[in-house]
């Protein structure tokens, strides 16, 4: 569920709205149904024999939230989409419907009754039309007296068994159980008690506790139900999704057959991060045995949408019967290595590379795991092609993406030719007019050699990309690399902006077969910082991820949406001008080796009222020239200062504090850059 964007602020919201049901109800609890006299045990998820593998399907909440569009011809034609198009074969399965499916009101007899314009057939009659289709049905409500919209629909807190029997009788297969307005009751007792309910109806029934991570369900779901919550919930950008990475990524202990790590939906498909960060997004929700429900509407979406989604040698990660969560092998720079143990002895090994700009990532074979070899066989599961590497993992992964290889001890591995490494060395960053060095690299990774090897850069119409060394080798034996010079100019007056480049190189294996590989890269055509000292809210920045909503200029992040800020305001103090930004952040600026020093006055801004934790950094090159500490919004303003001279690149980071993003607004209060 998202209607809010933090549990802080949720929670602030869902206290007024108990307090407001107890003015109207009076303190008494509510009215429990009694549970049956002699209800079965329940069973975990391996003894019932449910979700074995991380549930697949779809759920609308994050393409239609509570909008009219949600309704019974929605989801048939989810169901019917499912069939067309190939994703019930690939493994997808569960049709979810969640909040607002019912009215506000129960009948008579305590009944929940789903909304008549919404589902005029009632949901037994679509829960048949999406069982006709080999598919099963989901729904949702809340462990509390209402769920989480606003509207104020019926919660099952003390109609448990009554709700659970008529979700079974309905024909559900999947209940997803929120946390709003719960009363202030247990968590554990209250997920318990539905999980005692579902049991006592004999239906089987997947159970997803959506607690939100608050009280370490990882720690004792596991005979509760088969997912749970790990986070708050996701939304449509990159700094959210990384987030949610990074709080999710630590838990793998605690995940496997029948008891999977929820970090909530998936938002591939609904336009608020790029085709390259939706791989990413889906790799990494793969690596880590996450539960894969589709938040984008079907019957919209882009034929990459349906190309993500669909890649089955990523869902084959994913669903992997060993249910192994993946691990993290290293992670220094923002440069992720995840390594997921597979049930044939494979690693699936994913390169994630956090940061804005392109980065070699490499580990080893041993690294990951994998026992001693003359050499292994490596699948590339985005490229769909099979490579030998003498043991390195390695590849030069662009902004935000994600290389995600299958890897094992392979005595054929000498049938495939060999893993070949393309990278860049030098900045991208070019200044119009200006020719920039580049060096390109053709790196033999492989057990065997790569022959009559070749290599080319292009860039944009109008662009002089020439080479200034070879661009050639008549053979590269393992761990050798040919390394090309070339000047690289941008024509006079082109605009700001990122522009492609494409670093093509072509090779021979050993027994002939040809290979080009493609490395997709881009320049930033940039302009020269002013001389003086000038407001960071003023300049044009490289690039700016943000936790929610975007990077403010002059004013706080405010709540979501561009422009809804306020004046930046800290401990009291107002300030006129800065950056408003949400952990986890960053937002780069081009220095051009010509600035000294970036200042600023840090804090929590005040709109979070007692909430909030974040943790600023100043970075010049990629190497840590200032830190504040974690500031809480009990604090005054920090002053921060950072040493950037000779830096190309200053980056001013947010981080979440460690506790995780919770209403976590920060200030770069009158930021400055002095060149």
């Amino acid at each position: 569920m998202r209607h809010l964007h933090t549990r802080t602020t949720r929670r602030r919201l869902l206290g007024a709205l108990a307090a407001a049901v107890l003015c109207a109800t009076g303190p008494a609890a509510p009215a429990a149904v009694a549970a049956p006299a002699a209800a079965p045990a329940a069973a975990s998820g391996v003894d019932a024999g449910l979700a074995l593998t991380p549930p697949m399907g779809f759920n609308n909440w994050n393409s239609t939230h509570c909008r009219a569009d949600f309704n019974e011809a929605m989801v048939k034609g989810i169901a019917d989409i499912f069939v067309e198009r190939g994703l019930k074969d690939a493994g997808y399965e569960y049709v979810n419907l969640d909040d607002c499916w019912a009215l506000p009101s129960r009948d008579a007899n305590g009944k929940l009754v789903p909304d008549p314009v919404r589902f005029p057939g009632g949901i037994k009659a679509v829960a048949d039309y999406v069982h006709a289709k080999g598919l099963k049905l989901g729904i949702y409500t809340s462990a509390g007296t209402k769920t989480c919209n606003t509207a104020g629909f019926p919660g099952a807190l003390g109609h448990e068994y009554s709700d659970a029997q008529q979700f079974a009788d309905w024909g559900v297969d999947y209940l997803k159980y929120d946390n709003c307005n719960n009363q202030g009751v247990d968590a554990k007792q209250r997920y318990t008690t539905m999980r005692d309910a579902l049991a006592a109806t004999g239906r089987p029934i997947v159970y997803s506790i959506c607690e939100w991570g608050e009280n370490k369900p990882w720690e004792w779901a596991a005979d509760v139900g088969q997912l749970w919550r790990t986070t708050g919930d996701i939304s449509d950008n990159w700094g959210s999704m990384l987030s949610i990475l990074k709080q999710n990524l630590p838990l793998a202990p605690h995940a496997g057959p029948g008891r999977w790590n929820d970090p909530d939906m998936l938002e591939v498909g609904n336009g608020g991060m790029t085709d390259t960060e939706y791989r990413s997004h889906f790799s990494m929700w793969a690596v880590m045995a996450a539960p894969l429900l589709i938040g984008s509407d079907l019957r919209s979406a882009s034929e990459e949408t349906f190309d993500i989604l669909g890649n089955r040698e990523v869902i084959a990660v994913d669903q992997d019967p060993l249910g192994k969560q993946g691990a993290v092998v290293s992670s220094a720079g923002g440069r992720w290595v995840v390594a997921k143990e597979m049930r044939d002895g494979s690693r699936a090994v994913a390169l994630f590379n956090e940061s804005g700009s392109t980065q070699r990532i490499t580990t080893s074979a041993a690294a990951v795991g994998l026992p001693a070899a003359d050499a292994y066989m490596m699948r590339d599961l985005w490229q769909h092609r099979s490579y030998n590497t003498a043991g390195t993992i390695s590849a030069t992964v662009p902004a935000h993406g994600t290389v995600l290889v299958r890897v094992q001890a392979d005595g054929r591995w000498a049938q495939h030719p060999p893993a070949v490494e393309l990278g860049l060395e030098g900045g991208t960053l070019v200044e119009a007019g200006r020719a920039a060095a580049l060096t390109s690299t053709v790196t033999d990774l492989g057990r065997t050699a790569a022959k009559r090897v070749s290599v080319a850069l292009t860039g944009p119409e109008g662009w002089s990309v020439k080479a200034t060394s070879p661009t050639s080798s008549p053979s590269l034996p393992t761990g050798r690399s040919l390394r090309t010079k070339w000047a690289v100019k941008a024509p006079a007056g082109t605009p700001v902006g990122s522009y492609g480049l494409t670093l093509k190189a072509s090779y021979r294996s050993p027994t002939g077969v040809r290979v080009d590989s493609v490395l997709p890269l881009s320049a930033t055509v940039v302009v020269p910082p002013p001389s003086g000292t000038s407001g960071l809210g003023d300049l044009a920045w490289l690039s700016a991820t943000n936790g929610w909503g975007p990077v403010e200029r002059n004013t706080s992040n405010g709540e979501s949406d561009a422009g809804d800020g306020n004046p930046i305001t800290i401990g009291g103090v107002v300030y006129g001008t800065g950056l408003g930004v949400h952990a986890e952040s960053a937002v780069e600026y081009y220095a051009g080796g010509a600035c000294e020093a970036v200042t600023a006055r840090v804090g929590v801004d005040d709109e979070e009222g007692a909430e909030g934790t974040v943790a600023f950094e100043i970075w010049a090159d990629g190497v840590k020239a200032a830190s504040s500490g974690v500031l809480t919004n009990a604090m005054p303003d920090r002053p921060i200062t950072a040493d950037v001279t000779g830096a190309q690149v200053v980056r001013l980071v947010a981080t979440d504090g460690g506790d995780g993003v919770t209403s976590d607004h920060g200030d770069w209060a009158e930021a400055r850059l002095s060149c």
